[in-house]
């Protein structure tokens, strides 16, 4: 009897990760398609799970979201990681940057996934904050003591511009918008230092 229940536990064990996965990944797919208008009611049909199913693993769009951007925000991590130690300095900062707009603009909820990805400061209690701080941090440190760019601004102003942009004006142009003015303030920081 034992060995039965230990089955029955494992086997819903299995079956609540699956679920659990496939509403992340419906999660991805039906937010980079609807953005904002997305409801958990799409997500859950999308994922082919009922509606107490989603509640019970996410009982809010806002932890659903926050989910997801914490698996976007390990991908920039290991980016960071992973520039560092194939780009230059300023190239690794800029390409970093650029992931960071690509991963909010495909959610189309730039306010709620930019909060989610990067608290407002570094010292953030959540782990995922903090680790997506701490490699913007690496990756401009890297750039200022290179001499490339100037360190006396907060690497987080960096993320602040995409965010004032998209919060702005966010028609369906921002992204590039977003990329440029990056681009643009990077080689700021770089020509006012060798001035």
């Amino acid at each position: 009897m034992t060995e039965v229940i230990a089955t029955v536990r494992r086997k819903a064990r299995a079956d609540g990760q699956r679920n659990r996965a496939m509403i992340l990944e419906a999660a991805k797919r039906v937010l980079t398609e609807k953005g904002a208008s997305a409801s958990l009611d799409d997500i859950a049909q999308a994922a082919g799970v009922g509606n107490g199913t989603l509640y019970r693993h996410f009982p809010t769009r806002a932890a659903l979201v926050e989910t997801v951007c914490r698996e976007d925000a390990r991908e920039l991590v290991d980016l960071a990681t992973h520039l560092a130690a194939t780009n230059s300095p300023l190239e690794a900062l800029s390409a970093w940057m650029d992931a960071f707009v690509g991963c909010v603009a495909t959610k189309q909820i730039i306010a709620e996934a930019t909060s989610a990805l990067l608290s407002t400061s570094l010292d953030s209690k959540d782990s995922s904050c903090a680790d997506v701080g701490a490699a913007l941090a690496m990756l401009f440190d890297r750039a200022v003591a290179e001499g490339h760019i100037r360190g006396d601004i907060d690497p987080l102003d960096l993320v602040r511009a995409v965010t004032g942009v998209a919060t702005v004006n966010p028609h369906s142009d921002w992204e590039n918008n977003a990329k440029c003015l990056i681009g643009a303030v990077i080689a700021g920081l770089g020509s006012s230092s060798s001035a």
